[in-house]
């Protein structure tokens, strides 16, 4: 192409810093929402941390959007950048619910398999950033190693959050409001793992139709 009708064109690396700031805001907030002091995941400043690197996310998921509006040619298909940009937002946006959900309902402490399920977290959204990474270098057959990684870390964080909610049912000295609450937020960080999977399953989609 010739360098003259190169320099019309937006610089296409810019779409993958989107996508992996996006990533990095990702595992940032799954960090802190982790390293809650004492596992004190009811914590305003928690909430307001999580709450700030989610706005910055909602920037990058804007930009992404003019950008693939106002660009003609596209690193990889167009469609691809978007879902992947609006996945990778709602993992960021699972995190947050789970920060706001934590203050809103007054959770006294973290309970062992919410800490495990957060843990969990960490290690998807590292697994993510990694992975996200490789699109920029087309190292397909790493996506497909990290997407089969994510894949496993969600099935594990699955079996968590069912041995979990069945020991509350189980126990009959529960206090039901206790159980109401502690079954939401094990929910809530479930399905951000969850989300993590539907970038991997995309992330493999994407390397599939490269290779």
């Amino acid at each position: 192409m010739p360098s003259f009708v190169q320099s019309l064109l937006p610089r296409s690396d810019r779409f993958f810093d989107l996508l992996e700031e996006q990533a990095r805001l990702a595992h940032a907030a799954a960090t802190v929402l982790a390293e809650a002091p004492s596992g004190l995941l009811a914590n305003e400043m928690t909430r307001e941390r999580i709450q700030d690197l989610e706005h910055e996310g909602d920037a990058y998921v804007h930009e992404m959007a003019t950008r693939l509006a106002k660009s003609f040619v596209t690193p990889v298909d167009r469609e691809d950048l978007q879902r992947l940009s609006f996945e990778l937002d709602a993992v960021l946006d699972m995190i947050n619910l789970v920060a706001r959900c934590a203050v809103l309902f007054g959770l006294p402490r973290a309970t062992p398999p919410m800490l495990g399920l957060a843990a969990k977290l960490v290690e998807g959204t590292a697994c993510l950033a990694v992975a996200v990474g490789r699109v920029r270098r087309h190292e397909f057959e790493g996506l497909l190693t990290d997407a089969r990684e994510i894949t496993k870390l969600e099935t594990e964080a699955d079996g968590i959050f069912r041995d979990a909610v069945s020991s509350m049912f189980a126990d009959a000295r529960a206090d039901v409001k206790a159980i109401i609450r502690d079954k939401e937020i094990l929910g809530y960080l479930e399905r951000a793992l969850n989300a993590c999977e539907d970038v991997g399953e995309s992330l493999r989609h994407l390397a599939v139709k490269h290779t």
